[in-house]
């Protein structure tokens, strides 16, 4: 594998956001020049950080771990880390692997960093008490109505009112119909995933894989990335997907 190229600048609204702009590989071999960048950054007190990958072919499983190894100790100081312009192909691995669930991602460099600086401004006014609305054009705040209680002489027509209220419709539920018993372990494997997915849509790509992996469906072994271009063939790539498919039926 080659090497790795950064350049660090200070960006944001007030310049307290570290974009890391990073061209290369991020491997095994790469992913310790990474930390150290990123350890002497936080040492100076930076704690939020764009990540710009558009010059990144390749990211190992120990590139992940430096982002994921240090996500929380940035978020317990009030910080972050997002990254930017991922290739389709890093981007389809760092989806694959779930790392979306730990870790935001931008199309562009400009979206994170209005993300920073807005959080910030926002976290501010919620404090302050007041109710914050975001449009295309502007922010507009606005104080929150004051509580009213009922006055005494409107509490007459409310009690006329609910006395003359229908009760509601209750529906009852039909019992469901006794399904024959399925072979599951025999199952085709695309079947085995779509049962899976019916019963639990919000599960991922690892939790469907040890679901395959279990004694109800045959200890089916099956590759992580295999599965998951599977999925991706069934439609059913994305949790969205999945559960869309899900309500479906």
């Amino acid at each position: 594998m080659e090497g790795i190229e950064i350049q660090e600048y200070r960006v944001g609204a007030l310049k307290d956001v570290a974009l890391f702009k990073t061209n290369g590989y991020i491997d095994t071999n790469t992913s310790p020049e990474l930390q150290k960048h990123l350890g002497q950054t936080m040492e100076d007190g930076i704690s939020q950080f764009v990540i710009d990958m558009g010059g990144v072919q390749y990211v190992s499983s120990a590139g992940w771990g430096v982002f994921v190894g240090e996500i929380r100790g940035l978020q317990e100081k009030g910080g972050d880390l997002k990254i930017t312009q991922m290739s389709s192909e890093v981007y389809e691995v760092f989806e694959m692997l779930e790392f979306n669930r730990i870790l935001k991602s931008y199309d562009t460099i400009e979206e994170a960093i209005e993300d920073f600086d807005f959080s910030r401004n926002l976290n501010a006014l919620l404090a302050s008490g007041v109710d914050v609305q975001e449009s295309d054009s502007n922010v507009t705040i606005t104080r929150p109505p004051e509580r009213t209680e009922p006055s005494i002489d409107s509490a007459p027509a409310f009690a006329e009112s609910m006395a003359n209220e229908k009760p509601p419709i209750v529906h009852h539920k039909k019992r469901p119909q006794h399904t024959p018993q399925v072979d599951e372990p025999n199952l085709p494997l695309n079947e085995k995933i779509k049962k899976i997915v019916l019963e639990n849509p919000i599960l991922g790509v690892w939790g469907i894989k040890r679901m395959l992996y279990s004694p109800r469906f045959g200890y089916n072994k099956i590759g992580l990335y295999k599965l998951y271009k599977i999925l991706k063939r069934m439609s059913l790539d994305t949790k969205a997907k999945r559960f869309r498919y899900f309500r479906s039926r």
